[in-house]
Order: structure tokens, then sequence, then C-alpha cells
């Protein structure tokens, strides 16, 4: 076994979300989601007929799940809270059971040695606030703060770890530019109001922790690093717009209280003027950022792709059943630009993970998943190689624990290390399960 490049507290875990996995949305009295209402919309869901009305059953199976992260090793789970079963109609009146089944989950934890990792926001946001114009309304920063700080008030201690949003970049572009996610809008000028009131409510939430709790808090973004085609000007141009559009666009104004220049050229008279207070309520300090890697983007230049007119150019490589290639090295590139571009702010890597195909029952000898295997192995010594460079990394979440809910694309894609057969609900841990076991018992020595 090589010597590790992983610090001995390196955190090792996976990660969930909870419309993915949790099932009986509207149970004990929970407040119905935006998603809820999206998945149960033929016009909008990609495969049609799969919700999160059972998804996984971790409502009724959560004690026997953290059993199942035990027997793996996890020293931590990332899971999502669903805001409207905590607060049904997203203020005011606190719902006891829907907040008793996540003190549950965070004492089974801890019951268990698993570091609780808390998100309040993965993208379930109560109809309720959406019916009041959700991330559009300037209010919904009050709003999630004031939900932040019930959490705060039952959980902090126990948990010690909280992240405010889970990739805004998501909810916006997909929620109110393409529609095609929750709530599904398309519409140019609503999406830089729902960035930009995203980034308020972090910034409220981060700022109502600083006096309601006493450990540390940040924020969760994905990051899809951009390589130009060519070295032509056009190409390059196109690039630093696809890199700003996507991966600046959250990161700068919370760490640095600005938004990237190119945005107003992507937006053109969409984009508006922001108040110098608004990026001061936005760039609270935050103590650690948390990056979700899947993909990287070779990018050309292409005028008519709407807004940034930038294309992706697809690579000669192995690609997963989402059609994102496989590159590990871009993980690297990633960590180690994000460090010198926003000083030495500790990271973790908070998703990172595969589809590939699985059949929908596992067979006498389980699930064999070479490719997700590999795709593991290669990405964590990519982040090996990042500490190597001397960045601040100090976990990684795979995704995910269990195949889930894909979002608009149902059940039809699996990411679990852990196998579920839908129709029975047993859980089968694949030969990756197995592997990255053996990675955690191993600090990530096992390599090669």
């Amino acid at each position: 076994m090589s010597k590790s490049v992983f610090p001995d507290d390196f955190l090792w875990g996976a990660a969930t979300a909870a419309y993915q996995i949790e099932g009986s949305p509207l149970a004990d009295g929970a407040g119905a989601s935006i998603w809820q209402r999206f998945s149960h919309d033929p016009r909008l869901m990609a495969v049609k007929g799969d919700t999160g009305d059972f998804a996984c059953d971790h409502y009724n199976r959560m004690p026997a799940d953290v059993a199942l992260m035990k027997e793996l090793g996890l020293k931590a789970y990332r899971f999502s809270v669903n805001w409207g079963r905590v607060l049904p109609e997203g203020i005011g009146r606190v719902n006891e059971p829907g907040l008793d089944f996540y003190e549950r989950l965070v004492d089974e934890l801890l019951k268990n040695d698993i570091e609780p990792l808390l998100t309040l926001h993965h993208w379930d946001l109560p109809v309720a606030l959406d019916d009041k114009g959700g991330w559009l309304n300037r209010d919904i920063a009050g709003w999630f703060a004031d939900y932040g700080s019930v959490m705060y008030r039952r959980l902090d201690g126990r948990v010690k770890k909280w992240v405010t949003l889970n990739e805004p970049w998501v909810i916006t572009d997909g929620g109110y530019l393409h529609g095609a996610l929750a709530p599904g809008h398309r519409n140019l000028f609503e999406t830089p109001i729902a960035s930009h009131n995203l980034m308020r409510a972090h910034g409220a939430a981060v700022e109502a922790y600083r006096s309601e709790g006493a450990h540390e808090i940040g924020l969760v973004v994905n990051i899809e690093p951009k390589y130009p085609a060519s070295d032509s000007a056009e190409d390059v141009a196109a690039t630093a717009r696809a890199h700003a559009y996507m991966n600046r666009q959250y990161l700068d104004p919370a760490l640095k209280g600005s938004y990237p220049a190119e945005l107003a050229e992507i937006f053109g008279e969409a984009w508006p003027q922001w108040s110098a207070d608004d990026l001061k309520a936005i760039n609270q300090p935050v103590d650690f950022i948390g990056i979700n890697y899947y993909t990287r983007n070779v990018v050309k230049a292409d005028p008519n792709q709407w807004p940034v007119g930038a294309s992706p150019v697809k690579q000669n490589a192995t690609h997963t059943t989402t059609d994102w290639e496989v590159y590990p090295p871009a993980l690297t590139d990633t960590l180690v630009w994000f460090r010198d571009t926003y000083g030495d702010i500790p990271v973790y890597i908070t998703e990172n993970g595969a589809a590939f195909y699985d059949p929908p029952q596992a067979g006498p000898d389980g699930i064999d998943d070479p490719l997700r295997c590999d795709y593991l192995r290669t990405h964590i010594s990519a982040i090996g190689d990042a500490i190597k460079k001397g960045v601040d990394v100090r976990g990684y979440m795979a995704w995910s624990l269990l195949d889930n809910l894909e979002w608009s694309l149902g059940f039809s894609k699996r990411f679990g290390i852990v196998h579920v057969d839908y129709e029975t609900q047993v859980r089968t841990p694949k030969r990756s399960a197995r592997f990255y076991s053996s990675v955690i018992a191993a600090n990530g020595g096992n390599l090669g």
C-alpha cells in the first residue's frame, strides 16, 4: 500500500438529495415542493410518469440506510432538507413531525460515527413560496434566512457543517432559462433576477448562522471547466463567456463581492444593475466551498447558441449515459484554478460520480460496474494530485449513495454506488461501493 497524500482527517462520504430519495413527499403534514408539482406534470418531465412519490422510500427506511452507510465505512453523509417538510408554507409555522425526521436522521448518523453535512436547499422550493414568486421575489432572502434559523436552532452542534444552497446555476439555468427543471420557466429576463436572489438568500442565511450557530457554513457550486476548442480569438472569448456564466457567476459575488463582467454581455438588456448594498450582503465570509464536479466542456464559438454564444465540441472519449465526458485531469485543474482565483479557502468535493448502465434487478453475483469503479479511482486520484499542488481539499462525497430519481430524467439514469431495485426497494452495494469502501479504509492509499 502506497503512502496516502490525503490528510488523516480527510472526510470520506457520500451524498444524496431529499426529493431524489425520500419519497412520502406530503407525509406527516409536509407542504408540496415545486418538484412535486413539476414531476406530476407530463408536459414537463422528460421521463413521464416518474415522480418522487416513492423514490427510494428513504423517509421510511432511514435507519437501515444509515446502517448501510456504516457497513460501507462512510465517515460523512451529505443530505438535504426538504424545506416544505419543516415549514409547509415556507414561512411561519414549523411542522414538528417533518423537523423530527431530520433530527432523527442526524442522531442516527452520529450514533454510527458518521458526520452529517446538511444542505438547506437542494432545489425543492415549497410550492407556497413559488406561488409568491419564488426566487423572483426579493423577500425570499429573508424567508430563507428564517428557515435556516429554524434548522440552526434545532441542530447546530450536532450538525457542524452546513451548506446554504446546492448548485444555484442549475436552479436558474434549468428552472428559469430553459424550463427543463422546476419551476419550468423560460425567460431570459427572469434568470439573472433568480440568480441574484439566490445569492442574496445565501448571504442572508450565512449572516443568520453567525448569530445562531458556532461551527461551519458554506456554499456548494457545480463547476464544469471550459477549454477552448482552438486558440482562435473567437473560441477563446466564447470559452471565457461560458466559464463566467457557469463557473464564476456564483463564486465571484459570494467570494469577491462582484459579478463577472461577461454577464452583462451575455444577458444584454436583461442584465440589471445591482446595488452595492446587495453585493456586500452576498459577500459574507464562508468557512468552505463545496465543489460538485462531473465533467469538462471543450468550447467553440457559436453565435446561434443562446445566450452564451458557445457550443460544446464532443471529444473522442468515454462518456457516461448522461453523455458527459470522463476526464479526471479537469478536476485537478478546477481545484488549482479555484485556489489561485479565490485563495486558500477549504474545499470539499461535495458531489462526484457517474451514471452508467446497471440492470433493474441485481443478479446473484450483485452488480459489477467497472466503469464506475474506474471513474471513482481516477477522480479521487485527481484530487490527490490537487492536494500535492497545495490545494486545501478536506473531503470527498461520492454521488450518489443510492440510485435515485434523476430529476426530470426520472429513474432512467443510475448514479448510485448502491443499486436500488425500485420494485422491491432492495439495496445491493455495487462493486463500486466495495471499491470505495477499500479507498476509505486505506485513506486513499490504495489508488496506486
